[in-house]
């Protein structure tokens, strides 16, 4: 089970993710008065959480962090691009308080950060000091936005922790004084439950709290407070707003009577409310997986020895455990299933800390962000995707005054899209730049010695080249790119995803580079074949169509096999021979026509056993380095068949020149 530490710190990561998009709203649009709002909320919840859970430094910055940001609030500084600038750096700042722990000094390095950040926030906002002493009080009196009347609302607040709790860290006296922030409050103990000493254990919760709260502040704020109280006993009721709540009250609030009025409860966050959701650990999906992953072989197995011993109440049966399993499958995949907007959501920041960096103006738009994805390739996509958005900003882009000269728009735009398609999802990064140079890619590969001088290539061949080791065109190395590896890492990390992908550039116009990823990597629908006696899978999704291997339409053409499909020649591939079974005698041979480093090419095999629905299982140590695998899968006659990895074969037959381009 998680303890509470491990529950903020998760929950803290949503806060950031939260602070950084209101950020960078801001820097869209300075006077969004709901994202000025978001973002202040988001660092009072990390503010006092932080300090529940002893993270002192963390609390203590973003109380300096948030008096500036109080100014913004209430209309006395304004968001601009600086103070956007060096909110983003304090965000960093805070994540790295947090990876420092609870109860831990500052190093010396964090020190200097925290004190270099908090000088220019004040600086910005016109603070004259960030002292603890000479600080305002907490954000009371200005929780309304510039120019609109207080509204004061009264609430009606009952608090009981989990009995545990206290043994588990929790403060709510910490929680109390937080809620003192909000407005005038007036608290109340309940003792009924408390104990005698006989039976008394200091590490059990047995006191509740009333507390009568009036001003400005809305159930939301409220409930922020109390947001790491999973399983606590908590209401939260709006009661009528009388005359004597009105006048401001003195140093000790007097007692503000209970008066029950059009009562709301709230339950507290983590009960049951209908629509709750739950964290889990992503260890515990992919154990569930591999228990299912174990399911559907048995399920198979069960259904090979159904059809051998032909009993009408065995296959009945078998026949009920696969819908079950088929429906058991679908509920899993769909619990690892993440939105795409996940990863697309850390790109803003990206682009416009690049854009700044190179000095060019560079708009970013998503599209397809609710397409989903396996959480497992959800958290492979973010490195590649860094590497291709930095490569458009810097190779694709062109500078303002350039793209002026050419009639574009000064800001250039990329747009990252996602789209399902049938058993993929297909991830694009496209820039309106000036487009991949054909020519200069094709000197650099002749100069590396990758083609030939008189070799000829199509343009969409070319394009291919940019994802070879080392490969750049780039005349000189910045601390962007020109070393020629942000691409090939593009090209392992997809091809290790059993994904492929696809280039499309246009002089002048730009440059659109697709991933083609499987939704899934656990359970894949494959297309069974046999090489001489043994039986490989390839993954369906790379399949276009099958067809009749005659004679009469093989071409030798300088060592390359091709296949005449109505209109089109296509190469082929001899798997047996590429394999070393030699050359095969078997009569109707077939070609299984595929799509791999973006063209058409066909494995000749003996035969197409049909379709089926297979479990990856990983190789062993031994056998990961063998080109061409992907992994493996139990039939369910228990043998063991060999799943290819389409885009490695056609490498690898272009290794030994059984095709070329």
């Amino acid at each position: 089970m998680s303890s509470p530490t491990d529950t903020f710190l998760q929950e803290a990561d949503d806060l950031l993710a939260a602070l950084e998009e209101a950020l960078l709203e801001l820097d869209e649009n300075p006077q969004d008065a709901i994202n000025i709002a978001n973002a202040f909320r988001a660092l009072h919840t990390l503010k006092g959480s932080g300090n529940m859970f002893g993270f002192r430094a963390l609390g203590d910055f973003i109380h300096h962090f948030e008096d500036c940001f109080e100014k913004v609030r209430n209309g006395s500084a304004f968001v601009t691009p600086d103070l956007v600038a060096v909110a983003l750096a304090s965000r960093d700042h805070i994540a790295a308080l947090l990876d420092l722990g609870p109860d831990t000094a500052l190093t010396p390095e964090l020190a200097e950060t925290d004190r270099n950040l908090l000088a220019k926030l004040g600086e910005i906002t016109g603070s004259d000091t960030l002292s603890a002493a000479d600080r305002p009080s907490e954000d009371t009196a200005s929780s309304n936005q510039p120019n609109a009347p207080v509204i004061e609302r009264r609430w009606h607040i009952r608090f009981r922790p989990e009995p545990g709790s206290l043994g588990m860290g929790v403060r709510p006296d910490l929680l109390l004084a937080e809620l003192s922030g909000l407005g005038r409050t007036m608290v109340t103990p309940q003792l009924d439950a408390v104990p005698g000493l006989d039976s008394y254990d200091p590490a059990e919760c047995y006191i509740a709290w009333i507390i009568e709260l009036v001003g400005p502040v809305d159930r939301a704020a409220i409930e922020d407070v109390f947001l790491f109280q999973m399983d606590a006993e908590l209401t939260i009721e709006e009661t009528q707003l009388e005359a004597q709540d009105m006048p401001e009250p003195a140093e000790n609030d007097a007692a503000l009577p209970d008066r029950g009025a059009e009562k709301t409860s709230t339950p507290a966050k983590g009960q049951a409310s209908g629509g709750d959701s739950v964290r889990v650990q992503a260890s515990r999906l992919d154990d569930l997986m591999n228990q299912l992953g174990e399911l559907v072989i048995a399920q198979a197995r069960l259904k090979a020895i159904s059809s051998e011993i032909d009993d009408p109440r065995l296959s009945g049966t078998a026949e009920e455990i696969e819908a079950l399993v088929t429906g058991l499958r679908d509920t899993t995949l769909s619990i690892r299933m993440l939105p795409v907007s996940m990863v697309f959501g850390k790109f803003r920041r990206l682009v416009r800390d690049l854009s700044s960096d190179l000095g060019k103006a560079v708009a970013l738009t998503t599209e397809g962000g609710e397409t989903e994805v396996d959480k497992n390739i959800i958290d492979a996509l973010t490195d590649p995707l860094v590497h291709m958005v930095r490569n458009s900003i810097d190779h694709g882009v062109e500078s303002a005054d350039i793209r002026a000269a050419q009639g574009k728009p000064e800001t250039a735009t990329i747009c990252l899209r996602a789209e399902q398609a049938g058993g993929e999802v297909l991830i694009t990064v496209s820039d309106d730049g000036g487009g991949l140079d054909t020519e200069a890619i094709r000197a650099r590969a002749i100069e590396r010695k990758l083609i030939s001088s008189d070799q000829s290539l199509s343009a969409a061949e070319l394009h291919q080249l940019i994802f070879e080791p080392g490969f750049s065109t780039a005349e000189t190395i910045s601390n962007v790119s020109g070393r020629g590896v942000g691409m090939d890492a593009v090209r392992g990390v997809i091809d290790a995803l059993r994904g492929t992908i696809d280039v499309r550039s246009r002089p002048g116009e730009g440059t659109e580079v697709t991933l083609r990823l499987p939704l899934t990597l656990a359970i894949i629908d494959g297309l069974m074949v046999r090489v001489d006696d043994d039986h490989f899978v390839i993954p369906l999704a790379a399949v276009e169509e099958c067809v009749d291997l005659p004679d009469r339409n093989m071409v030798h053409d300088n060592g390359r096999r091709m296949l005449q499909i109505r209109e089109s020649w296509v190469p082929y591939i001899d798997l047996d021979q590429l394999f070393g079974f030699g050359q095969s005698g078997a009569k109707g041979r077939r070609v299984v026509v595929v799509t791999a480093d973006g063209r058409r090419i066909g494995f000749a095999v003996d035969d197409v056993v049909g379709q089926l629905q297979t479990v990856i299982k990983p190789l062993s140590r031994f056998h990961r380095s063998v080109e061409g695998l992907a992994g493996a899968t139990i039939l369910g006659d228990g043998s063991v068949a060999l799943i290819l990895d389409a885009n490695a074969i056609v490498r690898r037959a272009d290794a030994v020149r059984q095709i070329a381009a």
